[in-house]
Protein backbone atom coordinates (compact mmCIF):
# COMPACT_ATOMS: atom_id res chain seq x y z
CA UNK A 1 0.00 0.00 0.00
CA UNK A 2 2.96 2.34 0.47
CA UNK A 3 4.63 4.34 -2.29
CA UNK A 4 7.46 2.88 -4.40
CA UNK A 5 9.66 5.13 -6.56
CA UNK A 6 11.65 3.38 -9.30
CA UNK A 7 14.60 5.20 -10.91
CA UNK A 8 15.47 3.96 -14.42
CA UNK A 9 19.12 5.04 -14.77
CA UNK A 10 22.31 4.44 -16.75
CA UNK A 11 25.90 4.43 -15.42
CA UNK A 12 27.16 6.59 -18.35
CA UNK A 13 24.78 9.47 -17.57
CA UNK A 14 26.12 11.96 -14.96
CA UNK A 15 22.62 13.37 -14.39
CA UNK A 16 21.55 9.91 -13.13
CA UNK A 17 24.30 9.94 -10.49
CA UNK A 18 23.09 13.36 -9.35
CA UNK A 19 19.51 12.12 -9.10
CA UNK A 20 20.66 9.05 -7.13
CA UNK A 21 22.03 11.47 -4.53
CA UNK A 22 18.68 13.29 -4.47
CA UNK A 23 16.90 9.92 -4.00
CA UNK A 24 19.23 9.02 -1.11
CA UNK A 25 18.34 12.29 0.63
CA UNK A 26 14.62 11.72 0.02
CA UNK A 27 14.88 8.16 1.38
CA UNK A 28 16.16 9.52 4.72
CA UNK A 29 13.26 11.99 4.87
CA UNK A 30 10.50 9.57 3.72
CA UNK A 31 11.25 6.31 5.51
CA UNK A 32 7.85 4.85 4.56
CA UNK A 33 8.64 5.15 0.81
CA UNK A 34 10.58 2.45 -1.10
CA UNK A 35 13.23 3.82 -3.47
CA UNK A 36 14.52 1.43 -6.15
CA UNK A 37 17.21 1.82 -8.86
CA UNK A 38 16.96 -0.11 -12.15
CA UNK A 39 19.60 0.09 -14.86
CA UNK A 40 17.37 0.76 -17.89
CA UNK A 41 19.57 -0.95 -20.50
CA UNK A 42 20.01 -4.05 -18.31
CA UNK A 43 16.25 -4.70 -18.20
CA UNK A 44 15.06 -3.94 -21.79
CA UNK A 45 11.72 -5.79 -21.40
CA UNK A 46 10.79 -3.71 -18.34
CA UNK A 47 11.98 -0.47 -19.96
CA UNK A 48 9.94 -1.24 -23.08
CA UNK A 49 6.84 -2.17 -21.06
CA UNK A 50 6.85 1.20 -19.29
CA UNK A 51 7.93 3.28 -22.31
CA UNK A 52 11.34 4.29 -20.93
CA UNK A 53 13.04 6.13 -23.83
CA UNK A 54 15.53 8.22 -21.86
CA UNK A 55 17.30 8.40 -18.51
CA UNK A 56 16.74 9.38 -15.83
CA UNK A 57 13.05 8.42 -15.67
CA UNK A 58 11.14 7.89 -12.41
CA UNK A 59 7.98 5.78 -12.06
CA UNK A 60 5.72 5.97 -9.02
CA UNK A 61 3.77 2.91 -7.88
CA UNK A 62 1.03 2.55 -5.29
CA UNK A 63 -0.83 -0.70 -4.56
CA UNK A 64 1.17 -2.22 -7.46
CA UNK A 65 -0.38 0.35 -9.84
CA UNK A 66 1.64 3.00 -11.69
CA UNK A 67 0.28 6.36 -10.53
CA UNK A 68 2.78 8.87 -11.93
CA UNK A 69 6.06 9.36 -13.81
CA UNK A 70 8.79 11.97 -14.18
CA UNK A 71 11.13 12.18 -17.19
CA UNK A 72 14.46 13.96 -16.76
CA UNK A 73 16.72 15.19 -13.97
CA UNK A 74 14.32 17.56 -12.20
CA UNK A 75 15.22 17.38 -8.51
CA UNK A 76 12.58 19.91 -7.30
CA UNK A 77 9.84 18.15 -9.29
CA UNK A 78 10.90 14.72 -7.95
CA UNK A 79 10.85 16.06 -4.38
CA UNK A 80 7.41 17.60 -4.95
CA UNK A 81 5.96 14.38 -6.45
CA UNK A 82 7.38 12.19 -3.65
CA UNK A 83 5.95 14.56 -1.02
CA UNK A 84 2.56 14.68 -2.75
CA UNK A 85 2.19 10.92 -3.23
CA UNK A 86 3.60 10.09 0.20
CA UNK A 87 1.21 12.50 1.91
CA UNK A 88 -1.87 11.58 -0.16
CA UNK A 89 -2.14 8.32 1.81
CA UNK A 90 -2.49 10.28 5.05
CA UNK A 91 -6.00 11.68 5.16
CA UNK A 92 -6.27 15.28 6.21
CA UNK A 93 -8.48 17.95 4.71
CA UNK A 94 -5.59 20.40 4.36
CA UNK A 95 -3.34 18.06 2.37
CA UNK A 96 -6.28 16.94 0.20
CA UNK A 97 -7.02 20.55 -0.71
CA UNK A 98 -3.37 21.20 -1.57
CA UNK A 99 -3.20 18.03 -3.68
CA UNK A 100 -6.37 19.09 -5.50
CA UNK A 101 -4.88 22.52 -6.18
CA UNK A 102 -1.62 20.96 -7.46
CA UNK A 103 -3.57 18.64 -9.75
CA UNK A 104 -5.62 21.50 -11.21
CA UNK A 105 -2.42 23.42 -12.00
CA UNK A 106 -1.03 20.30 -13.69
CA UNK A 107 -4.23 19.70 -15.69
CA UNK A 108 -4.23 23.31 -16.90
CA UNK A 109 -0.61 22.91 -18.06
CA UNK A 110 -1.42 19.67 -19.91
CA UNK A 111 -4.50 21.15 -21.60
CA UNK A 112 -2.37 24.07 -22.80
CA UNK A 113 0.66 21.95 -23.74
CA UNK A 114 -0.22 22.32 -27.46
CA UNK A 115 -2.70 24.44 -29.47
CA UNK A 116 -4.74 21.25 -29.98
CA UNK A 117 -4.63 18.56 -27.26
CA UNK A 118 -6.33 15.16 -27.36
CA UNK A 119 -6.75 13.19 -24.13
CA UNK A 120 -7.29 9.61 -25.26
CA UNK A 121 -6.85 5.94 -24.41
CA UNK A 122 -3.50 4.92 -25.88
CA UNK A 123 -1.56 6.91 -28.47
CA UNK A 124 -2.38 8.09 -32.02
CA UNK A 125 -0.26 5.19 -33.37
CA UNK A 126 -1.88 2.66 -31.02
CA UNK A 127 -5.33 3.77 -29.82
CA UNK A 128 -6.66 1.51 -27.06
CA UNK A 129 -10.39 2.02 -27.59
CA UNK A 130 -12.68 2.37 -30.60
CA UNK A 131 -13.75 5.94 -29.79
CA UNK A 132 -10.14 7.14 -29.50
CA UNK A 133 -9.31 5.37 -32.78
CA UNK A 134 -12.20 7.12 -34.57
CA UNK A 135 -11.19 10.50 -33.14
CA UNK A 136 -7.58 10.10 -34.36
CA UNK A 137 -8.81 9.05 -37.82
CA UNK A 138 -11.02 12.18 -38.11
CA UNK A 139 -8.21 14.52 -36.98
CA UNK A 140 -5.71 12.91 -39.37
CA UNK A 141 -8.21 13.02 -42.25
CA UNK A 142 -8.57 16.77 -41.75
CA UNK A 143 -4.80 17.32 -41.45
CA UNK A 144 -5.10 18.64 -37.91
CA UNK A 145 -1.93 19.37 -35.96
CA UNK A 146 -2.46 17.89 -32.47
CA UNK A 147 -0.62 16.46 -29.48
CA UNK A 148 -2.04 13.71 -27.30
CA UNK A 149 -1.94 12.42 -23.72
CA UNK A 150 -2.55 8.76 -22.84
CA UNK A 151 -4.92 8.81 -19.86
CA UNK A 152 -3.97 5.17 -19.11
CA UNK A 153 -0.48 6.44 -18.22
CA UNK A 154 -1.73 8.54 -15.30
CA UNK A 155 -4.73 7.60 -13.16
CA UNK A 156 -4.67 10.95 -11.36
CA UNK A 157 -5.09 12.85 -14.64
CA UNK A 158 -7.66 10.36 -15.91
CA UNK A 159 -9.97 10.90 -12.94
CA UNK A 160 -9.12 14.55 -12.28
CA UNK A 161 -9.81 15.78 -15.83
CA UNK A 162 -13.39 14.44 -15.70
CA UNK A 163 -14.12 16.71 -12.73
CA UNK A 164 -11.99 19.63 -13.96
CA UNK A 165 -13.82 19.84 -17.30
CA UNK A 166 -17.13 18.40 -16.12
CA UNK A 167 -16.95 15.84 -18.95
CA UNK A 168 -17.24 12.22 -17.83
CA UNK A 169 -15.86 10.27 -20.81
CA UNK A 170 -12.84 9.96 -23.13
CA UNK A 171 -11.56 10.96 -25.65
CA UNK A 172 -11.63 14.72 -24.90
CA UNK A 173 -10.43 17.33 -27.39
CA UNK A 174 -9.14 20.81 -26.39
CA UNK A 175 -8.25 23.78 -28.61
CA UNK A 176 -6.35 26.76 -27.13
CA UNK A 177 -7.06 25.43 -23.64
CA UNK A 178 -10.83 25.18 -24.20
CA UNK A 179 -12.79 21.91 -24.26
CA UNK A 180 -14.36 21.17 -27.66
CA UNK A 181 -15.91 17.88 -26.52
CA UNK A 182 -15.83 14.18 -27.23
CA UNK A 183 -16.22 12.06 -30.35
CA UNK A 184 -19.94 12.88 -30.91
CA UNK A 185 -19.30 16.66 -30.83
CA UNK A 186 -16.35 16.32 -33.25
CA UNK A 187 -18.50 14.19 -35.59
CA UNK A 188 -21.22 16.88 -35.51
CA UNK A 189 -18.65 19.61 -36.28
CA UNK A 190 -17.34 17.50 -39.16
CA UNK A 191 -20.84 16.95 -40.56
CA UNK A 192 -21.64 20.68 -40.39
CA UNK A 193 -18.33 21.64 -42.02
CA UNK A 194 -17.22 23.63 -38.95
CA UNK A 195 -14.38 21.32 -37.95
CA UNK A 196 -11.84 22.87 -40.35
CA UNK A 197 -12.53 26.36 -38.99
CA UNK A 198 -12.16 25.27 -35.34
CA UNK A 199 -8.98 23.16 -35.45
CA UNK A 200 -5.38 24.19 -36.31
CA UNK A 201 -3.97 22.75 -39.54
CA UNK A 202 -0.81 20.68 -39.51
CA UNK A 203 2.30 22.08 -41.15
CA UNK A 204 3.52 19.53 -43.70
CA UNK A 205 6.17 17.36 -42.05
CA UNK A 206 8.67 17.94 -44.88
CA UNK A 207 8.36 21.74 -44.51
CA UNK A 208 8.72 21.43 -40.76
CA UNK A 209 11.87 19.30 -41.07
CA UNK A 210 13.41 21.77 -43.57
CA UNK A 211 12.68 24.65 -41.16
CA UNK A 212 14.25 22.77 -38.24
CA UNK A 213 17.36 21.75 -40.22
CA UNK A 214 17.86 25.39 -41.26
CA UNK A 215 17.04 26.86 -37.85
CA UNK A 216 20.76 27.50 -37.22
CA UNK A 217 23.93 27.24 -39.38
CA UNK A 218 24.95 24.20 -37.31
CA UNK A 219 22.07 22.00 -36.10
CA UNK A 220 22.42 18.82 -34.05
CA UNK A 221 19.49 16.39 -33.75
CA UNK A 222 20.19 14.30 -30.66
CA UNK A 223 18.75 12.47 -27.66
CA UNK A 224 18.58 15.11 -24.95
CA UNK A 225 19.93 18.67 -25.00
CA UNK A 226 23.20 20.63 -24.85
CA UNK A 227 22.90 20.61 -21.07
CA UNK A 228 21.92 16.95 -20.72
CA UNK A 229 22.63 14.20 -23.26
CA UNK A 230 20.35 11.17 -22.91
CA UNK A 231 22.50 8.60 -24.74
CA UNK A 232 26.22 7.83 -24.96
CA UNK A 233 26.57 8.73 -28.67
CA UNK A 234 24.89 12.11 -28.18
CA UNK A 235 27.15 12.77 -25.19
CA UNK A 236 30.27 12.08 -27.29
CA UNK A 237 29.21 14.31 -30.18
CA UNK A 238 28.48 17.18 -27.73
CA UNK A 239 32.00 16.83 -26.30
CA UNK A 240 33.52 17.01 -29.80
CA UNK A 241 31.47 20.08 -30.77
CA UNK A 242 32.18 21.81 -27.46
CA UNK A 243 35.93 21.18 -27.89
CA UNK A 244 35.89 22.86 -31.32
CA UNK A 245 34.18 25.94 -29.84
CA UNK A 246 31.70 25.99 -32.75
CA UNK A 247 28.34 27.72 -32.19
CA UNK A 248 25.47 25.25 -32.62
CA UNK A 249 21.83 24.58 -31.76
CA UNK A 250 20.26 21.24 -30.73
CA UNK A 251 16.89 19.52 -31.12
CA UNK A 252 15.80 16.74 -28.73
CA UNK A 253 14.27 13.99 -30.91
CA UNK A 254 12.90 12.26 -27.78
CA UNK A 255 10.49 15.19 -27.39
CA UNK A 256 8.91 14.76 -30.84
CA UNK A 257 8.19 11.31 -32.27
CA UNK A 258 7.08 12.75 -35.64
CA UNK A 259 10.44 14.49 -36.17
CA UNK A 260 12.34 11.50 -34.80
CA UNK A 261 10.85 9.10 -37.37
CA UNK A 262 10.40 11.61 -40.21
CA UNK A 263 14.01 12.84 -40.25
CA UNK A 264 15.36 9.29 -40.71
CA UNK A 265 13.40 9.02 -43.99
CA UNK A 266 13.92 12.65 -45.06
CA UNK A 267 17.72 12.40 -44.77
CA UNK A 268 18.00 8.67 -45.48
CA UNK A 269 20.02 8.31 -42.27
CA UNK A 270 18.64 5.72 -39.80
CA UNK A 271 20.31 6.68 -36.50
CA UNK A 272 20.93 9.57 -34.10
CA UNK A 273 22.70 11.90 -33.46
CA UNK A 274 22.61 13.67 -36.87
CA UNK A 275 24.63 16.83 -37.57
CA UNK A 276 23.63 19.42 -40.22
CA UNK A 277 25.62 22.40 -41.49
CA UNK A 278 23.78 25.09 -43.51
CA UNK A 279 20.89 22.69 -44.11
CA UNK A 280 23.10 19.83 -45.37
CA UNK A 281 23.57 16.53 -43.53
CA UNK A 282 27.17 15.95 -42.40
CA UNK A 283 26.42 12.60 -40.71
CA UNK A 284 26.46 10.89 -37.35
CA UNK A 285 29.05 10.39 -34.62
CA UNK A 286 31.41 8.20 -36.71
CA UNK A 287 31.56 10.74 -39.56
CA UNK A 288 32.11 13.62 -37.11
CA UNK A 289 34.91 11.63 -35.40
Amino acid sequence: RSLAVVHFWAPWAPQCAQMNEVMAALAKEHTQVSFVKLEAEAVPEVSEKYGITSVPTFLFFKNSQKVDRLDGAHAPELTKKVQRHASSSSISVGSNETAKEDLNVRLKKLINAAPCMLFMKGSPKEPRCGFSKQMVEILNKHGVSFSSFDIFSDEEVRQGLKTYSNWPTYPQLYVAGELIGGLDIVKELEASGELDTVLPKAQKLEDRLKNLINKAPVMLFMKGSKQMAKCGFSKQILEILNNTGVDYETFDILEDEEVRQGLKTFSNWPTYPQLYVKGELVGGLDIVK
